[in-house]
């Protein structure tokens, strides 16, 4: 493994140090290059891009363990149906762990047959696996939207260059254009994590 990459996968491990120093390295680059509005657009943006994609990577690894898991309880249903030994339960805290283990429990104190009750969870956790996707679908135009409205300022800024203006000098190296900027910067994040925490959908797992 080479040493970038060890270091992309310790930061990975540990976000909130990983966005600590995207944001102090974009605001020290940005103020080395342009001025301290540039550093703090910088950060700030820097920021917001890692913090969008550790989360996603988060959401993706996550769904990939449910669904493995969910054939792993397949599987341990068939199995048991088949008449090989109940296995132990683990200790993770979730809900489908949760469930899995009361199961077991169930099973031994009353005879219940353990591997239908194992496949009425799969059945059960599957279906609210699809009613959350469906959810996520409805969600997905909002944050498109939001998305649209954050890159807007960019566009503005392309806008100007195209009409003959400097936009980033006004922005970076005067009184008005720092305010401006710094505002600006302030209310996109604060409108990307509204509609990010509007469109949140609950995974309903415990994940």
């Amino acid at each position: 493994m080479s040493p970038l990459l060890g270091l992309v996968t310790v930061l990975m491990a540990r976000p909130r140090r990983a966005l600590l120093l995207v944001g102090v390295a974009g605001a020290a680059a940005g103020a080395a290059t342009a001025g301290p509005v540039a550093g703090v657009l910088l950060a700030c943006y820097g920021v917001l891009g890692t913090r969008a994609a550790l989360r996603g990577r988060a959401v993706r690894h996550a769904a990939r363990d449910h669904r493995r898991r969910l054939d792993q309880l397949c599987g341990l249903a068939a199995d048991l149906r088949a008449g090989l030994p109940v296995p132990e339960p683990d200790d993770r805290p979730d809900r489908l762990a949760q469930l899995t283990r009361a199961a077991v429990r169930l099973a031994d104190r009353t005879g219940a047959p353990l591997a239908e009750l194992l496949e009425r969870i799969e059945a059960d956790a599957r279906a609210v696996d699809r009613g959350l996707a469906a959810a996520t679908a409805q969600a997905a135009g909002a944050r498109a939207t939001a998305l649209l409205l954050a890159a807007l300022p960019a566009g503005g800024i392309g806008l100007g260059y195209g009409i003959g203006a400097d936009p980033l000098t006004v922005l970076l190296h005067t009184p008005v254009g720092a305010v401006s900027a710094v505002t600006a910067a302030a209310l996109q994040t604060g409108g990307l994590l509204w509609a990010e925490r509007l469109g949140r959908v609950s995974d309903g797992h415990g994940r």
